[in-house]
């Protein structure tokens, strides 16, 4: 069966036995894409999969169940939720259902059974929805989204996920290789959000000196340092109202980690120097071409940060996962260029164009749109030849 036609169940249980029962009372129906997760943690890190269904344990051995039912619910209102657990005390199963859970099933002998049936029930509704999204996903309006150029799966998938959370206020964590354009899509939620009218403050952490970075982001007052001889509103300040994109936040120093998670969480920034906190109405949008799970667990990136960035995860295909993307992109850079620089009118060979499209593109867009730069100044005609691709690889 199309994937695309299954309902994706996730099971987070810690117990092996009792995820093998409830998961195999699903099996002999054909329309389930099963995965079990033993940890919240491990879930959470999959949550970008944008499960149907999720099951969840009430206790686990690294998180509480409750906290992820409400983290499953930020991230998508429409997850259908489940929650098995040995709690029978009304205000427990009260709560669950304030929290969002659809149904509570008390763990004892029945409860892969009435699980079964459930999921069952759910998954009807499910694929009614799903019928609706499709319907409705299809028609996509490429004159909001004109600066993400291409046409590929990847590319719909991307502006699809854009389309979901561009008018909320939630937080969203773009990931994919460098050069792949995450600035583009932050720019793109910001300019296709109520907040469009004010500011977008875009901000490389990377590329900011370690001993710079808190006054940049926070601010300062006047002789809160050396060097301080005035006072500098932080690029949060700045951002107010609007939206602040932190790329590599990958990169960011664990103690400047600790103080951005408290702006986070209580929207409120201190300049150096200053007791006074300033109230804050800000978008945060990060980016970041790390795993910044597996930095969690080199110790170098704070867990608690990872999972407030990561309300909303919008993964990039890299460029040669794209297709003909390539030449697009390529055609688009190329007419730009020569129009900046008054060039006469150029266009790709069929063996320049091969050649493109055969490339790996280890540095994505951005090495594709240098490429096409140095090829139409390199170029003796108006055709841009296989002989005037300089690659990566050959510089």
């Amino acid at each position: 069966m199309d994937s695309s036609h299954l309902t994706r169940v996730f099971i987070i249980e810690d117990d092996p036995i009792f995820a093998r029962l409830i998961a195999r009372s699903l099996d002999t129906n054909d329309s389930y894409d099963i995965q079990v997760f033993n940890s919240g943690s491990d879930f959470m890190n999959s949550l970008h999969m944008n499960p149907d269904i999720v099951s969840i344990d009430y206790s686990l051995p690294d998180m509480n169940g409750l906290d992820i039912l409400k983290r499953v619910k930020t991230f998508n209102q429409e997850i259908s939720t489940v929650i098995l657990s040995g709690q029978e005390k009304v205000d427990v199963v009260v709560d669950a259902y304030k929290q969002g859970a659809n149904h509570y099933i008390i763990k004892n002998a029945n409860a892969p059974v009435e699980f079964a049936q459930i999921v069952k029930n759910l998954s009807h509704s499910v694929g009614l929805r799903k019928e609706v999204e499709s319907l409705r996903d299809q028609i996509i309006d490429r004159n909001r989204y004109s600066n993400v150029i291409g046409e590929s799966n990847g590319i719909m998938k991307v502006l699809k996920l854009i389309q979901k959370v561009e008018k909320s206020n939630i937080q969203v964590l773009i990931t994919g290789e460098s050069g792949t354009g995450k600035e583009v899509i932050a720019n793109t939620i910001h300019y296709n959000s109520p907040r469009k009218r004010n500011p977008f403050v875009a901000v490389n952490v990377a590329a900011i000196p370690t001993d710079l970075i808190e006054s940049e982001l926070f601010g300062h007052e006047k002789g809160a340092f050396t060097g301080a001889i005035g006072r500098r509103i932080g690029k949060f300040e700045e951002a107010n109202g609007g939206t602040i994109f932190l790329d590599e936040i990958g990169e960011m120093q664990m103690d400047l980690q600790t103080k951005l998670l408290r702006v986070l969480q209580e929207s409120k920034v201190t300049r150096l120097g200053s007791n006074k906190e300033i109230s804050l109405d800000v978008r945060v949008l990060a980016a970041t071409n790390k795993n910044l799970s597996q930095r969690v667990k080199e110790g170098k990136f704070r867990e608690d940060l990872y999972y407030r960035l990561q309300g909303f995860l919008i993964p990039l295909p890299p460029l040669c996962d794209r297709g003909n993307d390539v030449i697009i992109l390529a055609k688009h850079f190329l007419t730009d260029f020569i129009k900046k620089n008054r060039m006469p009118a150029m266009t790709f060979s069929s063996p320049a164009a091969k050649a493109l499209l055969d490339h790996k593109w280890p540095g994505n867009v951005r090495e594709l749109k240098a490429t096409v730069e140095r090829a139409a100044l390199i170029s003796d005609t108006n055709s841009i030849e296989a002989d005037d691709l300089i690659f990566s690889e050959s510089i």
